[in-house]
């Protein structure tokens, strides 16, 4: 018999104002599902991002159907898991955990979201040459979806040359040859100057971490600007790509498709998806098109 009630979280850090929870409550509203959605925030905790393994289990405990898990977590956390979808095992990194006969299995709905947000909203933007910044947890995923959409070749840049070369290596792996590779900062005026588009998925911009994640003058109007980050909604990279005259894809609808999958694994239900688009317009202002 189908579930009626449902206990979720949110671990991260920095994570109040997110809209996550909004969405799926909001959803569950639509459906008659009673839907609790909990933030646990490690620096509201005073915790460290390796407390997610503590975390994870307490939730397991009080009886928690399912958490999201977002930065600085989403890698940390597959230690503690029984078991992994095919595309979280892939990226090595989960954004959803289902907790469900006693286990804990993750997914990882950041690729499927980021995915169906560029096709939406960068219908004819060129992927021969991409320069992507981050190779964290949503690195990971972005990077899979961009090649997953047909780019032609990323360039991976992180302040950490080891993340940005082993992201790579696993990109040329699952995608083939080539697909891929790596370089450090320094290197971002020459790369930029030369791609197609440029995909950010660093914590620089959110409300905690505000500012550029490069110079602004090294953007240039024939460059398409996608953003991870969507709070706020309209960060100072894009604002800045747009004065510009870049094409710009905001975070947004990442955000809405990430749950919009989230929600399908945490009740087995089919959210709405154009429900949950209008819902996040509400609480965040319109979703972005590109110029």
């Amino acid at each position: 018999m189908a579930k009626d009630s449902y206990l979720v979280g949110l671990i991260g850090a920095g994570i109040g104002p997110s809209l996550t929870p909004a969405l799926h409550e909001r959803e569950a509203d639509r459906q008659g599902l009673r839907y609790v959605y909990r933030l646990l925030d490690i620096d509201a905790l005073g915790a460290p991002p390796e407390a997610v393994g503590d975390l994870l289990r307490s939730a397991r405990d009080l009886g928690f159907d399912g958490l999201n898990i977002t930065h600085p977590c989403k890698q940390l956390v597959i230690e503690h898991l029984d078991g992994l979808s095919p595309q979280a095992e892939a990226l090595g990194a989960v954004n959803t955990v289902v907790l469900d006969g006693g286990r804990a299995v993750g997914h990882n709905t950041d690729v499927t979201g980021f995915a169906a947000s560029f096709a939406r909203g960068l219908p004819d933007a060129p992927l021969e040459r991409i320069v992507q910044l981050g190779a964290g947890g949503a690195g990971a995923a972005v990077a899979h979806a961009t090649l997953t959409l047909g780019a032609g070749r990323i360039t991976v840049v992180d302040p950490l040359p080891e993340r940005a070369a082993a992201l790579a290596g696993s990109l040329n792996r699952h995608f083939g040859t080539g697909r891929a590779d790596s370089a450090a900062p320094d290197a971002l005026a020459g790369l930029l100057a030369r791609a197609d588009g440029v995909v950010h998925a660093t914590p620089t911009g959110m409300a905690a971490h505000p500012g550029l994640p490069f110079p602004a003058e090294l953007l240039h109007p024939g460059l398409w600007v996608a953003e991870v980050v969507y709070r706020p909604l309209r960060t100072e990279l894009l604002r800045t790509a747009r004065a510009l005259g870049c094409a710009t894809l905001d975070g947004g609808g990442m955000a809405v498709f990430q749950a919009v999958d989230a929600f399908r694994l945490f009740t087995g239900r089919e959210p709405d998806s154009t429900g949950m688009l209008a819902d996040f317009r509400e609480l965040a202002g319109p979703v972005t098109t590109p110029r």
